[in-house]
């Protein structure tokens, strides 16, 4: 396999996957935890649709189905422990006397 020097590569217009510092400055924490807790609601919503149709009787693939279910409790349980955690650590800093 013929490897093409990296400069070559940049010429043709290959960008790189990588986020830039920009983007990464752009996003708040307020946009982060958004994306998040809409993940996690596309999940559960996955979840369902997945598991109505199954009982339903629209499909039979049961592996499926459970492996949607596991993933949405999975990010559930995250996201409810970055809320705990994120609760503790305001009661923490309100603690703290000056």
């Amino acid at each position: 396999m013929k490897m093409l020097p990296l400069e070559s590569v940049l010429q043709k217009g290959v960008t790189s996957p990588v986020r830039t510092e920009k983007d990464n400055l752009d996003a708040g924490f307020g946009d982060v935890l958004k994306k998040s807790i809409d993940s996690v609601n596309n999940r559960m919503q996955e979840a369902e649709k997945l598991s109505q149709g199954l009982a339903s009787g629209e499909h039979g693939n049961i592996h499926e189905t459970m492996i949607a279910i596991e993933k949405a409790g999975i990010s559930f349980r995250l996201m409810t422990k970055m809320q705990q955690k994120a609760i503790q650590a305001y009661q923490d800093v309100m603690r703290i006397q000056l």
